[in-house]
């Protein structure tokens, strides 16, 4: 697996960004309100990822100290809760996604942002639908962060062989 460029999310947000904009400048009238909850699902998808990297980076980390024979606590590897790889892979592979779709939402986001910004003045809807658009390009950042960091802490080390036998696991 290649890592996720950081060039194709900012190519996709801003193509997405310049769609939004066009189709929220024409239809905007004809849009429901935008509520202010719309983007908790992205912000706790970001929370969970960020936790998920912060746990998987401390365990992964703690299986590498331990192998190498210089545990925090002096235990070999036998005494560290070894990580499943397959739960590893299907963590990075979720946090690629999440890549992509919290650069989907980040172009939308900020498309309608650009659009009802400026309106502020002159809409009334205006106003609480830029809070909402703040609220979810936060959110949509948090989880492209979020993500990326995930994926960091799922990738194997330079250096790392994959023939040695896993912690707790007679050879």
């Amino acid at each position: 697996m290649t890592p996720v460029r950081r060039r194709d999310l900012v190519v996709l947000a801003l193509g997405l960004t310049l769609a939004a904009w066009l189709l929220v400048r024409a239809w905007y009238g004809d849009l429901p309100p935008l509520r202010w909850w719309l983007p908790a699902p992205v912000a706790v998808l970001a929370l969970a990822e960020a936790l998920g990297a912060r746990v998987i980076r401390t365990r992964l980390q703690a299986l590498r100290e331990a192998r190498a024979g210089r545990g925090p606590t002096g235990r070999d590897a036998a005494g560290v809760r070894p990580v499943e790889p397959m739960l590893v892979a299907r963590l990075a592979v979720l946090a690629q996604a999440s890549a992509y779709v919290g650069a989907v939402f980040t172009g939308i986001w900020l498309g309608v942002l650009a659009y009802a910004g400026p309106a502020v003045g002159r809409l009334q809807a205006a106003g609480s639908d830029t809070v909402t658009a703040s609220l979810g390009l936060l959110a949509s950042l948090a989880l492209v962060a979020a993500a990326l960091r995930l994926e960091t802490a799922c990738r194997v080390p330079p250096g790392s062989t994959d023939d040695e036998p896993s912690p707790g696991v007679a050879a």
